[in-house]
């Protein structure tokens, strides 16, 4: 157990201080740039323990899981972490942090019109009091930064369905969580080179030219400012937020299960406003802690809600297999077998 919450707490530190990384980094990088060598590094650093996975399930990925792979990656790395990097670009990194820690209402929500998953009360509960946590974040009279909040909350909620196509991608084909990780960094990492790549054509390039908000994103860079220089920041965003962070996440969801794994999700949104405070000076509004504190309270309810649901299944599948096992049939062999014993025990008394 020791060492579950040594993984769980290097995983909420990893990930809490996600925001404060990639805003420090943001200067010397596009981030676009920046989102394709952070998932690249982390899908090699997820590589060989996805490789030992499939080696052990002795699975050689086809075509079909290829297709998967780069499903997820579009949703989860182009779509998803493109709106989340360009949310921390134009916003606080605290704000960005709480607004997309609420990424598992919004998978809730996709479960239950996707998979048609049953809204459990606490779950209904977690949902409506989270919201209600967002909104005193965004604070609707008083918008001071609505294109940070539509691009945090549009990164929260595409990563929600990244999450519910994942879980069910990973149902289908038989894949762990590292597996699916893995191979959707790595996907969604290659997908995201092409589009650089075509950014680079003239004619694209001009076109984006003509468009001031899409400036930004016309010819954009691959590999400028990687040098030693930024040695040390391209490591702690690659290797420790992105590739160590998940690592852990899910040799912690190994070692135990999911809701206790994903204490990680739950604490993040009041330690990573601390750390922004702490670290890079951003001033914390008094509407974002309050807004915290009902995330953080719709949080322990959805945790509840998980282990109490956890614990009923668990029952369940023990009562089922106890049933099984009062009402299975002996088989001949068994029988013949039981006889046989019987046969040895009484001639072995009576020598």
């Amino acid at each position: 157990m020791r060492k579950t919450m040594l993984y769980i707490a290097f995983s909420t530190l990893m990930f809490s201080s996600m925001e404060i990384a990639l805003k420090s980094a943001g200067g010397a990088f596009n981030p676009i740039q920046l989102n394709l060598i952070r998932f690249f590094i982390g899908g090699v650093i997820l590589l060989p323990i996805a490789l030992r996975a499939l080696h052990k399930q002795s699975h050689r990925l086809t075509r079909s899981d290829w297709a998967l792979f780069f499903l997820t990656g579009l949703v989860c790395v182009i779509i998803s972490m493109t709106l989340y990097q360009l949310a921390i670009t134009v916003d606080e990194a605290s704000t960005v942090a709480v607004l997309f820690s609420c990424n598992p209402v919004f998978a809730l929500i996709f479960s239950y019109f996707i998979l048609h998953e049953r809204l459990g009360r606490a779950n209904l509960i977690a949902v409506i009091v989270s919201i209600i946590g967002l909104v005193v974040i965004v604070n609707p009279a008083h918008l001071t930064n609505p294109v940070g909040l539509v691009l945090a909350i549009g990164s929260a909620l595409t990563f929600g369905l990244y999450s519910i196509v994942s879980r069910w991608g990973s149902v289908r084909h038989h894949f762990n969580g590292i597996v699916m990780t893995c191979f959707t960094f790595l996907a969604g990492s290659f997908e995201l080179l092409v589009i650089m790549l075509l950014t680079h054509v003239p004619a694209i390039a001009g076109g984006m030219r003509q468009v001031s908000w899409m400036q930004q994103f016309a010819a954009m860079p691959i590999l400028k400012n990687v040098s030693l220089q930024y040695f040390w920041i391209l490591f702690f965003i690659g290797v420790c937020v992105t590739g160590g962070g998940f690592a852990f996440y899910f040799l912690a969801m190994e070692r135990s299960d999911v809701s206790t794994a994903s204490l990680v999700f739950f604490i993040k949104p009041g330690l990573a406003p601390i750390l922004a405070a702490v670290l890079i000076h951003e001033r914390i509004l008094t509407t974002t802690i309050i807004g915290i504190v009902i995330i953080l309270i719709g949080s322990v309810i959805t945790f509840m809600g998980n282990r109490v649901k956890a614990r009923e299944s668990a029952l369940a599948e023990e009562d089922a297999s106890d049933f099984q096992d009062d009402d299975a049939p002996v088989s001949v062999a068994e029988q013949a077998a039981a006889k046989l014993a019987a046969r040895h025990t009484e001639s072995s008394s009576t020598d």
